[in-house]
């Protein structure tokens, strides 16, 4: 198990200057299934019916009054009666503040926001248990002979691949320097991104595009074409660049990463998210080495993800030849060098912890990679398929092998083979089923989910109009008759903690007391990015 998290952050005098507070690093993911419905064939696929079996499954309050479940005007390339195939039915969890929902006949899990990277993967897997039990109550419903199956994985091996995204909250300026500014920290976190598949990466068998390649370490890597754009469907860029900033618009904004494979191995999404704030942290800092600016960052990860004996080098604009992992140790040597520095504390917990298994992970991958199966799922699951070709005879290009590629992330946790590993004791565990269990039943403490989730179990299914992240619309309750709604906003994703109105929701009973409470404490928080760290929890 990790250890505890670093302190409260705060200014400190670095190089004998004073360095502007940075933003704590909330992250939160979003992630969508593969699912269809086994034992039927149809023309366009099923996609639709099992998306919806599961996500009708799943308890939750819808965000809005619900689109129609289709286009009805006739006219779907543009849409006029509010069909949108991306965001259909979405619905936030009164259980822990995450939310559920259907893109593109896919389901769409979505975990609420957290500090920590180590309760991230408490709470991936809190959405995931979400989702194995509304496979198990759909498919209790299922006709005789028909059964829906979901899969945690990016590609359908056809061609067609559905996204893993993290987003992370920095700094409207560092997200200006990003995007409008400053080029060169664009391409030192593209760098960054397209070596970090050697522990972020799920592993696939074959490739969709370009090189032909037995094993690749990254599912996503062969649909990445471009280096930057507001897109995530079609040309989809290393860096995107969609601004959707669900806060402080003036001061803050949401960097949304959308190049990550979904991982199932603790280790790999504690170092997925834990290296990712750090290295957030450092660019915001104006830490950033143009000496490791890549020529070419799009053929860099095509060429690295299919080079699983990490033998392959991609060049740097000043003439180097990189392997993915000699990136990886220049980004360590850097990032360690920050985190000595203090800066780190505050902005992102367990900052130590983090680069501890960091380096371990690249050591091992230098000595002998196969030794990092209990940790790291492209490693794990290639162990898992090359034992399955010893044993029958096979090779890469068997079916069976595609099949099992597919096996190893199922949602199913009687037919998954990563569940199977985890059972036998072959995973490295992070987080125990107990913190995971806190998670499906309770929202992180310390961000704003924790209100959102205390207003759902409230007011949820009946006061409710209308709900995002930031905010939520109520009908006012009978002891204002005259007051039709009531929008309350919720801008700083690291305010109205549990500590701040547990005592709100322990005191004020009605719905119009309880708003008042509430609003005044948000019009009387004092925050300017990272000027503070996160309030204190209280007892």
């Amino acid at each position: 198990m990790i250890g505890p998290g670093n302190g409260a952050a705060r200014e400190r005098a670095d190089g004998g200057r004073r360095r502007r507070p940075l933003v704590p690093k909330v992250i939160g993911t979003d992630t969508e299934l593969a699912n269809f419905v086994a034992g039927i064939e149809v023309t366009n696929g099923t996609g639709r019916e099992a998306s919806r079996a599961l996500l009708r499954a799943i308890p939750g309050v819808l965000a809005r009054d619900l689109a129609p479940a289709a286009c009805t005007c006739g006219t779907p390339g543009s849409c006029r009666c509010g069909f949108d195939p991306q965001d259909w039915g979405r619905r936030f969890l009164p259980s822990n503040g995450g939310c559920a929902y259907i893109d593109m006949n896919h389901l769409e899990l979505c975990t609420p926001e957290v500090l920590d990277a180590l309760e991230l993967v408490a709470a991936w897997h809190a959405m995931l248990r979400i989702g194995q039990d509304a496979l198990a109550a759909a498919n209790a419903g299922m006709p005789e002979g028909l059964r829906i199956a979901a899969l945690v994985n990016n590609s359908d091996g056809q061609g067609s691949s559905y996204g893993h995204h993290v987003s992370l909250l920095t700094s409207r300026e560092a997200f200006e320097n990003l995007f409008h500014r400053r080029l060169h920290h664009l391409l030192y976190l593209a760098s960054y991104l397209v070596s970090s598949i050697l522990f972020a990466g799920a592993g696939k068998v074959g490739s969709e595009a370009g090189e032909a390649a037995d094993y690749q370490i990254s599912q996503r890597a062969d649909f990445f074409s471009v280096l930057t754009s507001p897109t995530t469907t079609h040309e989809r860029p290393i860096v995107n660049s969609r601004d959707e900033c669900h806060a402080d618009r003036e001061a803050l904004a949401r960097l949304h990463l959308i190049c990550f494979d979904s991982t199932l191995c603790h280790g790999a999404t504690f170092l997925k998210a834990g290296v990712t704030q750090v290295v957030l942290a450092m660019i915001e800092d104006g830490r950033v080495s143009t000496d490791l600016i890549l020529d070419d960052p799009v053929g860099a990860l095509h060429a690295w993800s299919r080079s699983p004996e990490l033998t392959a080098a991609a060049r740097l604009t000043g003439g180097e030849r990189y392997t993915a992992l000699d990136m990886q140790w220049a980004f360590l040597e850097r990032a360690s060098r920050f985190v000595a520095t203090g800066r780190a504390d505050g902005v992102v917990p367990r900052a130590h912890d983090v680069m501890a298994l960091w380096e371990d992970t690249l050591e091992r991958l230098e000595r002998d990679p196969r030794s990092l199966a209990r940790r790291l799922d492209w490693v794990l699951k290639r162990d898992i398929l090359e034992r399955a070709m010893d044993s029958h005879g096979l090779d890469w290009s068997a079916p069976e092998i595609k099949y099992l590629d597919h096996l190893y992330a199922s949602l199913d946790p009687g037919e998954g083979l990563y569940w199977a590993q985890e059972r036998s004791g072959a995973v490295e565990r992070l987080v125990d089923g107990a913190e995971i269990e806190r998670l499906v039943r309770a929202p992180p403490a310390d961000t704003r989910a924790w209100t959102r989730a205390q207003i759902l179990r409230r007011w949820g299914y009946g006061e409710v109009v209308a709900m995002d992240w930031d905010s939520v619309q109520l009908r006012a309750g009978p002891e204002d008759p005259g007051a039709g709604s009531r929008t309350f906003r919720m801008r700083d994703p690291l305010g109205l903690t549990r500590g701040e109105t547990r005592r709100v929701f322990r005191e004020a009973q009605a719905l119009g007391a309880t708003l008042d409470m509430l609003e005044a404490l948000e019009a009387n928080r004092v925050r300017r990015p990272g000027a503070q760290g996160p309030p204190n929890q209280g007892g």
